[in-house]
C-alpha cells in the first residue's frame, strides 16, 4: 500500500484557487479537515489572494511555480490535426459511401483524430482568468476610489459656494447699515416716553424713505412678560395706518436692536412709535404708545 501524497503550501494555493483535479480536490480537502497547521495555512493563503484581488501589479511565480504549471501543461491532450487532401469529384462521391458505413462516431470535418479526445481546459487556461479578474477587480476598486474623490471634492465645493453666499449677504447687509448711518438724508429720530423729558427709556430711529432702510436702537427698556413684546411702528406722513417695522424684545441691560426690517420703499415718515403688544406682534399699534418720536 503506497503512502499518502504529502501536501505542500503549493498544493494548498492551488486547492484555494479551485484548480486541482477533483481527486486532488478530495484529497487535499481531507488533508485540511485533519490538520489544524493546513486550516491555519490556508486561510493565509485565503486571505492574500483577497488582498491580490485588489491590485492590479502583476507578480511573477516563482520558479517551482512555473515549473509544475510547466508540468500540468506537458500532461494535457494535444489536438492532432489531420491534413485534408484535395478531393475530386470522383472522391468525394467514395468519401461519402465511406463516412455512411463508419456512422457518425466521429464529426464529419473534425479537426481532431478519433485516438484523442476534445482538449480539455488545461492549468493555464484556469489561472489565466483569474488574473483578469483580479486586474478588473483592481481596476474597479481605483474607479470607485476615484468617483469618492470626486464627490467629495463636489461637496467641498459646494460647501464653499454656499459660504460665500452668506458672506456676500451679511457683506451686502453690513454695507446698507452702513450706508444708512452716513446717508445726509436719514431721518434721524429720538424716542422718549410720551410727554417726558429726555430720559431713560429711550430710543433713536435712522430712516431713509427712498431705500426703504431703518434702523432703531433703544436703552433702558423695561422687561417684559414672557408672553409679551416691544414692537416698532412707522407713522406715515400720508396719513395711512402705521406700518409695522418689527418687534423685539430688550436683553438683561435693556437694550433692544431692529435691523433692517422689511419696509416698503418711498415711504416718508411723520413719526415713529413703540407699542407693547402680545407676543408675535399685532397688525394695528395697541394703545397706549410707550415711545415717539417725530420725524424731523
Amino acid at each position: 500500500m503506497s503512502e499518502p501524497r504529502r501536501i505542500t503550501s503549493e498544493d494548498l494555493a492551488l486547492f484555494a484557487m479551485q484548480l486541482l483535479p477533483p481527486e486532488e480536490m478530495a484529497e487535499v480537502a481531507a488533508y485540511v479537515e485533519q490538520s489544524e497547521d493546513a486550516r491555519r495555512e490556508l486561510a493565509e493563503i485565503q486571505g492574500d489572494l483577497a488582498a491580490y484581488a485588489h491590485t492590479v501589479d502583476m507578480q511573477s511565480p516563482s520558479a517551482q511555480a512555473r515549473e509544475r504549471l510547466m508540468k500540468q501543461v506537458a500532461r494535457e491532450k494535444k489536438a492532432i490535426p489531420i491534413d485534408r487532401p484535395v478531393e475530386t469529384a470522383t472522391s468525394t462521391v467514395a468519401n461519402e459511401g465511406v463516412a455512411a458505413s463508419e456512422g457518425f462516431g466521429r464529426g464529419a470535418g473534425s479537426i481532431y483524430s478519433s485516438e484523442e479526445e476534445l482538449p480539455k481546459r488545461g492549468f493555464a487556461g484556469k489561472v489565466l482568468p483569474w488574473v483578469g479578474w483580479a486586474v478588473a477587480a483592481g481596476l474597479s476598486l481605483v474607479a470607485g476610489d476615484l468617483y469618492k474623490q470626486r464627490e467629495t471634492l463636489r461637496s467641498a465645493v459646494t460647501e464653499q459656494a454656499g459660504r460665500i453666499d452668506h458672506l456676500t449677504a451679511d457683506e451686502a447687509a453690513a454695507r446698507q447699515v452702513l450706508d444708512a448711518m452716513t446717508d445726509s438724508t436719514a431721518q434721524r429720530v429720538t424716542l422718549n416716553v410720551k410727554g417726558a423729558p429726555p430720559a431713560v427709556p429711550q430710543g433713536r430711529a435712522t430712516y431713509v424713505a427712498s431705500k426703504g432702510t431703518l434702523i432703531f436702537t433703544a436703552t433702558n427698556l423695561a422687561p417684559l412678560q414672557p408672553t409679551k413684546t416691544y414692537e416698532l411702528w412707522l407713522i406715515p406722513a400720508t396719513g395711512q395706518n402705521p406700518i409695522a417695522a418689527g418687534t423685539f424684545r430688550p436683553d438683561t441691560r435693556g437694550n433692544a436692536s431692529v435691523i433692517l426690517p422689511p419696509l416698503p420703499k418711498g415711504v416718508e415718515a411723520k413719526a415713529f412709535g413703540v407699542t407693547v403688544e402680545d407676543e408675535g406682534g399685532a397688525t394695528t399699534p395697541t394703545l397706549p404708545i410707550i415711545l415717539v418720536g417725530a420725524a424731523g
